[in-house]
């Protein structure tokens, strides 16, 4: 059994992931952090994770960036691995991020979607390829009118496994409304959607002469990225000190 302490347990992403450990087996949410009151499911609720008596073998936060310092202190000081899906992290608390995976095991990914590691993965192993036979690179993604940061996360993260694979570099363009030229052969373009409750589309498109090949991540529901922490849970039970990512659970499962 895989125990887990669940932060943000109140909000949106938090309500998902009790929902989906009650829907696996080996799973179970023996305690819950929110500021908010009321029943979250089942486990007892705490407003601040250093009042948790319960021990678990991870703890998945789905909160705010704000509470990162109080959830590395709890990690190191319990070694507890901590998968953090939080976002907006300052470049500062990136650094005590790092500087905590030292001490402690620490997952954190941009996309917590089994799919798009699998598609980052297939995007490095062929991106040169097709760049080499003359194909274009473009990215569209789509959000919900609610996103307030673009691009994406996600769109970066398919970006950057693009050009990791690429003999040589790439630069991102965003914005082609103040220049008036041909497009150069060498480079990422990056757009971006907002609009209605889309939960988030990714295309990645390689434009070649007559022929266009296209790879297309949906989510039809945010529920997959709860799947994808609880699996991440799993995947972090008994993990020693160091940072680990989505593409390390996609290695785990071939």
């Amino acid at each position: 059994m895989v125990n887990i302490i669940l932060s943000g347990c109140m909000g949106h992403m938090g309500q998902m992931v009790t929902k989906a450990a009650s829907q696996t087996d080996d799973v179970k949410i023996v305690a819950g952090v929110d500021k908010a009151s009321g029943d979250p499911g089942g486990y007892p609720l705490y407003d601040d994770i250093s009042k948790c008596a319960e021990k678990a073998d991870a703890v998945i936060d789905f909160s705010a960036a704000a509470a990162v310092d109080s959830l590395l202190e709890y990690g190191r000081k319990t070694k507890t691995p901590l998968i953090l899906c939080a976002t907006g992290y300052s470049d500062e608390q990136l650094q005590r991020i790092e500087e905590a995976s030292k001490d402690v095991a620490i997952f954190r990914s941009a996309n917590m979607s089994f799919g798009i590691s699998v598609l980052s993965q297939i995007l490095k192993k062929n991106a040169a390829k097709l760049a080499e036979a003359g194909f274009d690179i473009e990215i569209l993604e789509k959000h919900h009118n609610l996103k307030k940061d673009a691009p994406s996360g996600t769109a970066l993260l398919l970006a950057d496994a693009i050009s990791s694979g690429l003999d040589e570099e790439y630069p991102y363009v965003y914005d082609r409304s103040k220049r008036s030229e041909k497009r150069p052969h060498n480079e990422i373009g990056i757009s971006a959607i907002r609009g209605g409750t889309i939960p988030g589309d990714h295309d990645v498109i390689f434009a070649g002469e007559d022929e266009v090949v296209t790879f297309s991540h949906r989510a039809y529901s945010k529920a997959v990225f709860a799947k994808g922490a609880v699996q991440a849970a799993r995947f972090m039970k008994g993990k020693g000190p160091g940072r680990y990512d989505m593409q390390a659970v996609v290695e785990a499962s071939v």
